[in-house]
């Protein structure tokens, strides 16, 4: 399918219903060209029938006929046309003229009659008169007939220099418009021509204050779109830049440790080698798990989230339960207050499960030596889910930028990967979720609370 252009659009539906207009206009001017014709030269055919009609004389037996050859001659002289005429008495005798001149047909009563008729041939217009209120003559039929040449001529004479002029406007009207769009058009062409001398790396916002006001929403789209595109490419740079960072030093450590491995001729020395190795290779496979996470997360980066009713508790619950053993491992107390009843919410499983792993891995790894945690399920006065530490009190001012990639707290010798908390984060607000952090109810440890808009209140 070929290209359409805008311009070709607009100069079709400009010129095209130009064009159209002025056939209409010509096929009406010639049809009253001619009817103007035809009244000015009916005026002298019906003028040469009166004339004729002076010469028909009444004699008491009959009509007589007193019209000489020359006077005849003068008065049928046309140098365009033939003319023809005949006389007919009441009984149908030819006075003068030709025999077999047309008949007008139904004509009625009228003096006066005018009708288009064949004759030898050829077009031929007739004026009849019947001559009613001129004394003896009465009944007496007078009818001319003649060619249509002048007739013709005049026509087309008045139809050009009406239609003329009128093409001459029509041809400067195109030109003009063809201008108007040419010149219109042309802050497009610019944009055009902005855009693609741009670089690919350069997402800045296209100039839309000399485009027209039609283009503009386009434009602020496009703008829109390349803002949108440069969020997406930054995070995919930072995530690189990131990755490359937090993967420099495990890789590090994890070749220092195969070197130390291949060094090692004692198999006691190799074996606690290989057991740092797979320490090591734990941890940035823990790292990468995360790196990946978050990267899956990004709001900006998500096409489309589909969010399905769920049970907040049952699903709370079901993750709580797959930490116990970890839990028990480090010795900590793992508990779970459930809602009592159903608490449903639209979201993605697999996406708040990872959330709340996210939270219990943190609170678990954080938590003192024989402390406890607590998963609360709530449905009043929103659906929520809180998990709550024995773990060393966030200060209030830290409290944001827990939640930042790789931010960790000054003195803190845990070992993480400063993810989990922004894996979080990122998860609530593809859900439309608020994270709230807080000291425990106890006064010991913190306490992370994800609140979730209620079923149907997504937008």
């Amino acid at each position: 399918m070929p290209n359409r252009t805008l311009r070709g659009q607009l100069l079709r539906w400009l010129l095209l219903p130009l064009s159209v207009i002025f056939l209409v206009d010509a096929a009406g001017s010639y049809f009253f060209a001619s009817r103007l014709s035809d009244r000015v030269y009916d005026r002298e055919l019906m003028e040469i029938a009166r004339e004729l009609a002076l010469h028909v004389k009444h004699n008491g037996g009959g009509f007589t006929w007193d019209l000489e050859s020359d006077a005849e001659r003068a008065l049928l002289l046309d140098q365009y046309d033939r003319v023809y005429y005949s006389v007919r008495t009441p009984g149908g005798r030819v006075l003068a003229g030709k025999p077999d001149l047309p008949a007008p047909g139904a004509a009625g009563k009228r003096p006066e009659v005018l009708f288009d008729a064949q004759m030898d041939g050829e077009k031929v217009r007739v004026a009849l008169l019947r001559s009613a209120g001129l004394g003896p003559q009465a009944e007496v039929d007078v009818a001319v007939a003649e060619t249509l040449g002048k007739r013709s001529t005049l026509a087309r004479a008045i139809f050009f220099d009406v239609t003329l002029p009128q093409l001459l406007l029509i041809l400067i009207a195109l030109a003009v418009v063809w201008a108007g769009v040419v010149r219109g058009l042309l802050p497009m062409r610019r944009l055009q021509q902005a855009v693609a001398a741009r670089s690919h790396l350069d997402l800045s916002a296209v100039d839309a204050h000399d485009v027209p006001g039609e283009v503009q929403p386009l434009v602020v789209a496009v703008n829109d779109l390349m803002a949108r595109l440069d969020e997406v490419l930054a995070f995919q740079s930072r995530f690189i830049a990131d990755a490359a960072h937090q993967l420099r030093t495990p890789v590090a450590g994890l070749k220092a440790h195969i070197e130390l491995a291949m060094r090692e001729e004692d198999p006691a020395e190799t074996r606690r080698a290989l057991a740092h190795l797979y320490t090591a290779v734990q941890r940035m496979s823990h790292l990468v798990s995360q790196l990946l996470s978050l990267a899956r997360n990004e709001p900006n980066t998500v096409r489309k989230l589909e969010l399905a009713p769920l049970d907040l508790n049952k699903l709370a619950f079901d993750v709580t339960m797959e930490w116990v053993p970890e839990a028990y491992r480090r010795n900590i107390d793992l508990g779970f207050e459930d809602a009592e009843r159903q608490v449903m919410i639209a979201g993605d499983a697999v996406r708040l499960t990872e959330l709340i792993n996210n939270l219990l891995d943190n609170a678990v790894r954080y938590s003192r030596n024989g402390g406890r945690v607590t998963v609360r399920v709530a449905q009043e006065p929103g659906p929520r889910v809180s998990i709550s530490d024995d773990g060393p009190s966030i200060p209030v001012e830290e409290r944001q930028r827990v939640f930042e990639r790789f931010h960790r707290l000054l003195g803190n010798q845990i070992e993480g990967s400063g993810l989990g908390l922004a894996i979080v984060r990122e998860i609530a607000a593809l859900h439309e979720a608020e994270i709230s952090l807080e000291d425990d109810v106890d006064g010991i440890g913190n306490t992370f609370t994800v609140s979730f808009p209620a079923p149907g209140a997504h937008a």
